[in-house]
């Protein structure tokens, strides 16, 4: 398919053809094509009526949150989510989201043998792996998920998973499925604890900046955010976007909420 020059236009406004369903995911998540002024592309359709109903977050509003999700990256102009608009469909309203093609050799994650990671490695934690081992969960130091982590953090994201990470063979890292986000209680529960307590960059820092002042009250950023997520999960917002430029460091655990994903893939 011809690459889209105005992806979030053609989500928008193009004609959706469902082709086939993800049976891997844990909500209706269709995949589709989308057709628009000579354009067209693969993307994910995720109508909010598939939804299944979860304890900690209202019934109907995973769809807003992946969107709200997708405002937040491009407000920090790392581009780290896939272009993702909310519209309606075939199946009622629900998010849609450009298709992204993977490169499967990239490794990102791996269990190793040993207490320390090797090179170019960082430590997540211990793991199970069968007949009473143990092995060290590891994920690359690797600058893009060094972003993808403070993004997290921001979003408070309290599902990210080794197969919600997508490297392309053009050296992007794209983060998808942010369903599970935006609560106002601190709900980060994450693969990518390796900078737990290291110094944020300066590059994190001056984007948490931007992020700050365009979440200020009638910002450019509230603005955007104010249609999928309720004032309190706004505030909130705010109030880790400061709490991370106070302390200067990237989070760690509370202990108050499982730190890793089950399953982590």
């Amino acid at each position: 398919m011809t690459p889209p020059v105005n992806a979030a236009e053609l989500l928008a406004r193009g004609e959706l053809t469902v082709r086939g369903r993800i049976r891997e995911a844990s909500n209706a998540a269709l995949y589709c094509t989308v057709s628009y002024d000579g354009q067209d592309a693969a993307c994910i359709y995720k109508p909010i009526a598939g939804e299944r109903p979860l304890w900690d977050f209202p019934d109907g509003t995973l769809a807003q949150r992946e969107v709200a999700a997708y405002e937040v990256s491009e407000a920090t102009g790392w581009g780290l989510v896939p272009p993702t608009v909310l519209r309606d469909g075939p199946y009622g309203e629900g998010m849609c989201q450009l298709w992204v093609e993977v490169t499967p050799e990239a490794e990102l994650l791996a269990l190793v043998d040993g207490e320390e990671p090797g090179p170019g490695w960082k430590a997540v934690g211990f793991a199970e792996v069968g007949e009473g081992r143990t092995a060290l969960l590891v994920h690359a130091d690797d600058e893009r998920l060094r972003r993808l982590a403070v993004l997290d953090a921001v979003i408070n994201n309290a599902d990210r998973k080794g197969g919600h990470l997508l490297p392309t063979g053009e050296g992007r890292l794209y983060g998808i499925d942010h369903g599970v986000t935006f609560n106002a209680e601190n709900k980060l529960r994450t693969l990518l604890w390796g900078w737990a307590g290291e110094p944020l960059t300066q590059e994190a820092a001056d984007v948490l900046e931007g992020l700050r002042k365009g979440l200020d009250e009638g910002g450019p950023l509230t603005a955007r955010l104010e249609p999928l997520i309720t004032g309190a999960e706004i505030d909130a917002t705010r109030a880790r976007v400061g709490a991370l430029l106070a302390s200067g460091t990237h989070p760690e655990p509370s202990g108050e909420w499982p730190a890793i994903p089950w399953p982590p893939v």
